[in-house]
């Protein structure tokens, strides 16, 4: 399971053998959600407010990255590491 980035306490990682819709895992502590990438939403789990609210903004600056990233693993390429969130 590919990790993408990680900030703050959270972590965001794709896997290889996903479903559509794309999307990526966000981690923190013992809380998961999956977040879609266009649009941008929770689709499943569930992350403390804060959390959510610091994935989505990341996600928003880097939609495109991450949806070549989906691509790159549907392929079975390597995913490139996305910038965190500052």
């Amino acid at each position: 399971m590919p990790e993408v980035s990680r900030f703050f306490g959270l972590v965001i990682r794709m896997y290889f053998d996903e479903h559509l819709p794309p999307h990526f895992h966000a981690i923190y502590g013992g809380y998961e959600a999956q977040i879609g990438i266009d649009p941008i939403e929770v689709l499943e789990g569930r992350l403390p407010r804060r959390a959510v609210s610091m994935v989505i903004e990341w996600a928003a600056l880097h939609q495109r990255e991450l949806m070549n990233d989906w691509e790159r693993l549907r392929q079975n390429q390597p995913i490139l590491k996305i910038k965190p969130l500052e």
